[in-house]
């Protein structure tokens, strides 16, 4: 019989890496929580309206990528590409946006079917923000304010480029993109197919053509930036300066238009060159017609979307590492429910202790080997007696020379907390 597989691009994430997940995620949470965020769940699986009407018919994330399926009743489900439209989907369905100024946060699996490379698989795992109801310059900047406390959360701020620009409204780019036809079209025969299709449906979207011809064409291209009205000019400017006021660092990119069709005004990326070709960790903007384009009562938003892969592959490569390690260790010969008391006893009175338990039985020369592999601090050595005499034998496997301890069982957790606090503070 064939070994079971997972399927191609779609992968485990081990016990030895869970550790650094979780530790982002918290930090995640944490930051959150200050900016007032709070959480929304939303389903891995929604109506493929959701998304066809959110993020454009003419998308690669469309047209390509999505998971879409008929379900027994024959409605086309889709797996959820990406948590924008859904937020937007459940906040209009729950009433959430009477009231200015919601603020939620999201976290969990999206999936894309393209082709897995380094930093791109078909299930990913994103963290992302939203803001409704507000079209201040003021919440670009501290939706922006906030990542940038993410990075230096986590040591990577100097990893990380801010780049910036701005879509301007509906009307800007409905001028631009008559501009941008006007000057694409004499070079129809020279784009890439893709640029092609898109160039009548929309031409934007040839700005995030990999391919090098098509590039060279687009470099010379007009700049939305050049037709924005004034009200989209001064909105941007003001965003530019209260992140100079603030001192955060960027660099506005002209070509910066994003992938999906909801964007308008500011759209802004986080980009890192320690990743390759897919550099870009966070990424966001303004989407202030979505909210009607899903059915609701015209409402401005903003938000970004973070891959969480992509930024564990940047703390990796900073050489972040975690202590996984189990505190202690109980080696034992005793009865194993004597053991399994113990053990429970320590657990409640601390709380913060990683306890392993030698549950395997065996020898001690074999017990002493699989606790020096765990890479705990202690090992807690329990006999039949010990048991008797109401005392472990504790032996510090990391000292430089053998030293062990006989404790009281009743001092046990008071003598392990002293000798933890001791290690945190040296």
């Amino acid at each position: 019989m064939s070994k079971l597989q997972s399927i191609r691009g779609m992968h485990d994430v081990l016990p030895d890496q869970t550790g650094l997940w979780q530790w982002l995620e918290s930090k995640l949470r944490a930051i959150a929580g200050r900016y007032d965020f709070r959480e929304i769940r939303i389903p891995i699986v929604e109506n493929v309206e959701v998304f066809t009407r959110a993020i454009g018919q003419t998308t690669d994330v469309v047209e390509k990528e999505m998971y879409a399926f008929p379900d027994r009743n024959d409605d086309v489900l889709a797996l959820r590409p990406e948590g924008t439209a859904g937020v937007v989907r459940s906040a209009i369905q729950h009433g959430l946006l009477h009231t200015p100024g919601l603020k939620v946060w999201y976290c969990g699996p999206m999936f894309r079917h393209e082709r897995p490379q380094k930093g791109r698989q078909r299930q990913f795992h994103q963290f992302g923000a939203e803001v409704f109801g507000l079209d201040t310059p003021a919440t670009d900047v501290e939706l922006i304010l906030m990542v940038e406390q993410v990075w230096r959360a986590l040591g990577l701020r100097d990893n990380v480029e801010l780049q910036i620009n701005s879509l301007g409204d509906r009307e800007d780019r409905q001028r631009y993109r008559d501009r941008l036809l006007d000057y694409l079209t004499p070079y129809t025969d020279q784009l890439d197919d893709d640029s092609k299709r898109r160039l009548e449906r929309n031409p934007l979207r040839i700005f995030d053509s990999k391919n090098p011809e098509t590039q060279a064409i687009m470099a010379k291209a007009p700049r939305l930036s050049e037709h924005l009205g004034p009200e989209s000019q001064a909105h941007f400017k003001d965003v530019l300066r209260m992140l100079d006021a603030l001192k955060v660092p960027y660099r506005v990119n002209t070509g910066l238009v994003r992938g999906l069709d909801y964007y308008c005004h500011t759209v802004f990326e986080w980009v890192s060159n320690d990743l390759g070709a897919q550099g870009t960790v966070c990424a966001g903007g303004r989407y202030d017609d979505l909210v009607e384009m899903q059915g609701g009562k015209a409402t401005p938003g903003i938000g970004f979307a973070m891959g969480i892969e992509r930024v564990v592959a940047l703390l990796e490569a900073s050489g972040k590492e975690l202590d996984q390690q189990p505190d202690a260790y109980i080696v034992s010969r005793a009865d194993p429910a004597q053991m399994l008391s113990i053990a429970e006893r320590l657990r409640a009175d601390l709380p913060g202790l990683k306890l392993a338990l030698s549950l395997a039985g065996g020898s001690f020369k074999a017990q002493f080997k699989r606790a020096d592999r765990s890479g705990a601090r202690y090992a807690i050595v329990l006999g039949p007696e010990e048991i008797e005499q109401g005392v472990v034998q504790i032996k510090d496997m990391r000292a430089e020379e053998s030293v062990q301890h006989t404790i009281e069982l009743a001092r046990l957790a008071g003598w392990i907390e002293t000798q933890l606090g001791k290690l945190e503070t040296d």
